[in-house]
């Protein structure tokens, strides 16, 4: 799959393409409907797929300070598209001179001049141009004088977790943001994932028998609520269960909020300096302060057992 970050590194000789634009965070399952879309679109008309998506997200840009939580990095929502059969990722610096960009120049610019679209596939509340007033029906409209058609498709709704809204990275982060990893999954067709380099922590998990991978996230990353994880953690290729916890450490009275991962059952790991990544399987309980280390020590053996039970359950059934 290519990678373009700007209109200029799109090669001059460019044909006719299908296109579908969108920040695209998280590749949901909605977004893997109008995706998959696209690929299956192109490969009828002999043509290569392009996603054309923005960084940073348009609302820092248009609102600074208010950029949402991240589902997934770029260069992960790369490896997601291209699992999908995409043949092309281009990324849009999203500047303050960009977002001025009318709608009619926004088509012209990056859809006619240079990506040469044949055919947009979108979603039914895709917005764009400046103060995004640029719709579907729009984009329709411009297509016949430009010679590319629109298709737009609908979004399936979610099931229980989502309380029947459609699929949006919005209620996405926002099930994140309570501790409801398995209804975000059920969003996302996979578990939630946060990653990072591990630096030194306090080292306490070690001292207590249960040493934890510190991992320093990516900036804007969405994190789960404060509370007990079963999950994985990756590092080198590797995948282990493991039981994770987000939070303060207030059994210790911790003011920084961390995203630690014991990798279950394994002996002597230096994961120091990794890049690692963490996946949310499923919540197992809240923060809590313990009256005695005893207490502690019996909660996180718990924890564990949970962990590893809620991840080997899940690899037998998938």
């Amino acid at each position: 799959m290519q990678r373009w970050r700007g209109l200029e590194e799109i090669p001059q000789d460019w044909g006719r393409s299908v296109v579908t634009i969108g920040s695209y965070d998280g590749v949901h399952r909605g977004h893997q409907l109008i995706i998959g879309r696209a690929v299956a679109h192109a490969r009828e008309l002999g043509v290569p797929s392009v996603v054309v998506t923005f960084d940073p997200h348009p609302s820092e840009v248009v609102r600074p300070g208010s950029h949402p939580p991240l589902l997934a990095p770029h260069h992960r929502r790369a490896e997601l598209m291209a699992e999908l059969g995409v043949d092309a990722v281009l990324i849009l610096p999203f500047t303050a001179e960009f977002s001025q960009l009318s709608p009619a120049d926004f088509i012209v610019k990056v859809l006619v001049e240079a990506l040469h679209a044949k055919v947009v596939i979108e979603g039914p509340n895709f917005r764009f141009g400046h103060r995004a007033a640029g719709t579907t029906d729009y984009l329709a409209e411009l297509g016949a004088t430009y010679d590319y058609e629109v298709e737009v498709v609908d979004l399936h709704v979610s099931g229980a977790a989502g309380g029947g809204e459609p699929f949006s990275s919005t209620l996405t982060r926002r099930l994140v943001a309570q501790g409801d990893v398995e209804g975000a999954a059920e969003i996302l067709g996979r578990p939630h994932r946060v990653e990072g380099v591990v630096v030194r922590g306090a080292q306490r998990g070690r001292e207590l028998g249960y040493p934890t991978a510190n991992v320093e996230t990516l900036p804007h990353t969405a994190i789960p609520a404060d509370g007990v994880y079963a999950g994985w953690l990756s590092a080198n290729g590797e995948r282990m269960p493991a039981a994770i916890s987000v939070g303060t450490n207030p059994q210790f009275d911790g003011t920084e909020r961390t995203v630690e991962a014991y990798a279950i059952d394994r002996v002597g790991l230096d994961l120091y300096g990794l890049h690692v990544t963490v996946d949310f399987l499923a919540y197992v309980r809240g923060m809590a302060k313990f009256e005695s280390l005893e207490g502690l020590l019996e909660a996180i053996a718990d924890d564990v057992k949970r962990a590893r039970a809620l991840t080997e359950a899940y690899d037998a059934d998938h």
